[in-house]
């Protein structure tokens, strides 16, 4: 059993972790999940399309995972957090329009 305020729990930890907090309600347990200070993936397993996707509307993370550990990442999807988890995405897209810079450019009798 994890306390919310144990370290494990309260810190952003990038490594093969597994935190298990009890709760008495779906409720709860989204409170709980919300209540970091970090928001980079979380996730739900369920065996119920509705309450996966009730979780991952109500959790505050840039990803929610369904029945899949947090390690998971496609380079052609978006990644990335929020809260003190940043608040960019990475991915080759991203990293394409971070580094380009739009320019209009019109010519005299183009229209």
């Amino acid at each position: 059993d994890v306390h919310p305020s144990m370290k494990v729990s309260c810190l952003e930890v990038f490594g093969p972790l597994v935190a298990v907090t009890p709760f008495s309600s779906f409720e709860e347990g989204i409170e709980l999940a919300n209540g970091t200070q970090y928001g980079l993936q979380a996730s739900v397993f369920t065996s119920n399309i509705n309450t996966a996707l009730k979780a991952a509307r109500l959790l505050r993370f840039g990803g929610v995972l369904v029945n899949e550990g947090t390690a998971f990442r496609a380079d052609h999807m978006p990644y990335g957090g929020i809260k003190e988890s940043g608040n960019t995405k990475e991915g080759p897209a991203y990293a394409v329009r971070e580094m380009t810079r739009q320019k209009l450019i019109i010519f005299e009798g183009w229209h």
